[in-house]
């Protein structure tokens, strides 16, 4: 349950003021449909999650387990520092959008997951946690909760985030992950 939580926490309130909830913002301003939209992100972040977490827990396996709580405190101490980067919208129009609501979401949605601060934290969570099916499944919950609020209250919810606070809060879970990682090493030696 812990792989659950902390993923579910770490991305969700990582997703705050990311690009994906601009482009979920440009989708549903594009879009009339919702429903297409939020299954899309749902198809896209289990792909894209689960492929990031398989490559996590295979990373875990080939690091000496002497190493690995270090090079995993140091990862989520630079995903805290690279969260308080704001990101930019630039997706811009796309060839993708005439394949429809669903698709262009599935599409663009896993495009712009690869390299995003969420993915490099799934990869990181999954290294962390044994059970790398509740990370993907905490990490694909974070990042509805994140979207679905823009879908359904648009631009109007994104005028009223405190974006700031958001990277602030998100990038402090994240040090507080990495101190938690060194917490565990030291006191099972």
């Amino acid at each position: 349950m812990d792989a659950f939580l902390a993923s579910t926490f770490a991305v969700a309130i990582a997703e705050i003021g990311d690009k994906t909830q601009l482009l979920s913002l440009f989708l549903v301003a594009r879009y009339a449909k919702r429903t297409p939209i939020i299954l899309g992100i749902l198809v896209a972040t289990l792909l894209n999650h689960a492929l990031s977490a398989l490559l996590g827990a295979w990373i875990a396996e080939w690091i000496p387990q002497t190493w690995l709580p270090w090079i995993l405190a140091i990862s989520f101490v630079a995903i805290a520092l690279w969260l308080l980067i704001p990101d930019k919208d630039d997706n811009g129009d796309s060839a993708f959008l005439g394949m429809g609501a669903f698709m262009a979401t599935t599409v663009m949605f896993f495009l712009a997951e690869i390299g995003d601060k969420t993915q490099i934290a799934t990869v990181v969570l999954a290294a962390r946690y044994t059970d790398t099916f509740w990370v993907i499944m905490g990490t694909t919950v974070g990042m509805l909760l994140a979207n679905i609020p823009v879908i359904m209250a648009g631009k109007w919810l994104m005028e009223r985030l405190p974006l700031a606070t958001a990277r602030i809060g998100a990038s402090l879970l994240f040090v507080i992950l990495a101190v938690a990682t060194v917490w565990t090493a030291l006191t099972s030696v």
